[in-house]
């Protein structure tokens, strides 16, 4: 089974940005797109802190008689 390979293109990044993020790759021996791919995977699967707080207010909307 092969895997699909998707493409992603972030434009307007300045220059300044570019280097600090090469030389976070650089410094842990690894590329930088294979660096950006882990970050992007990692903060992918993080629960956004604003679904965490409607979670919380639909929860006291219910044990609180909807106020």
């Amino acid at each position: 089974m092969q895997k699909i390979r998707n493409t992603l293109t972030i434009r307007g990044l300045d220059e300044r940005t570019i280097k600090r993020l090469k030389a976070r790759a650089r410094i842990k021996g690894r590329s930088l797109e294979a660096d950006l791919r882990d970050l992007l995977t990692h903060t992918s699967r993080q629960t956004l802190v604003l679904d965490a707080l409607a979670e919380a207010d639909r929860i006291a909307a219910m044990t609180s008689g909807g106020r």
